[in-house]
């Protein structure tokens, strides 16, 4: 019985392969160190861009194996200095994959804050039991051996890389790229015309899953189009 023939897309080569990329990261820890609500917020509006991605996109990579708890780390210092646990529920409640660029997101954190303040005016000066010590890292680009030039190929890599990869690529691509996608995403629609399943793959729940588990993911999303 002769075996179907793969659609064309799946057939095709890449012009230019994927070449995979694992990184390391160097944690830099900035100037302010807000030590009450108050100050977090006036903190919150002049931290440079990598550091609102650092503790909400990046907490993913530093705490990829918990699978309960809170999703970034303004709610963990809400939560655990700070011991105000409906601020904590509130931010908690973020979900990244809603905002195109960490300028909204940066507003929408500062809004929650504030909103939490004005109904809440003791928390305001409360001092924390720790400070927040706002960070940022700097990311050492290591190329690994591993290189796709089509669809198969592409998810054998994914399966073989280190998680250190799939965070680089999948998630700490999401900065350079304003966080409109991945490059895995990215490499599937412009080399391989597949935007449908890069659409797909961007769509992989990444706040609430281990990083195994989106590995996982993408794998059994990818595998549908074979």
């Amino acid at each position: 019985m002769a075996t179907a023939e793969l659609p064309r897309s799946v057939q095709k080569t890449a012009k230019s392969p994927f070449h995979f990329n694992t990184a390391a990261s160097l944690l830099r820890i900035g100037r302010e160190r807000p030590a009450n609500l108050s100050e977090l917020l006036e903190a919150l509006r002049v931290v440079p861009d990598e550091s609102i991605f650092q503790h909400t996109f990046r907490t993913l990579q530093e705490h990829h194996f918990i699978r309960e708890g809170f999703s970034n780390d303004f709610a963990q210092w809400a939560f655990a200095d700070c011991n105000e646990v409906g601020l904590a529920e509130r931010l908690s409640g973020l979900d990244v994959r809603e905002f195109t660029s960490l300028a909204s997101l940066r507003e929408r954190i500062i809004k929650i804050v504030e909103d939490y303040i004005q109904q809440n005016p003791r928390s305001r000066d409360r001092a924390a039991l720790e400070p927040f010590y706002f960070c940022a890292s700097d990311t050492l680009v290591i190329p690994t051996e591993l290189h796709a030039n089509n669809l198969e190929e592409f998810i054998d890599g994914i399966e073989k890389v280190s998680l250190h990869s799939i965070h680089y690529h999948f998630i700490e691509a999401r900065l350079r790229l304003k966080l409109t996608s991945n490059d895995f995403s990215v490499w599937l629609e412009r080399e391989l015309g597949m935007p449908a399943l890069a659409e797909r793959l961007n769509r992989i729940d990444i706040y609430t899953s281990t990083l195994q588990d989106v590995r996982r993911q993408i794998v059994r999303t990818l595998r549908t189009a074979l």
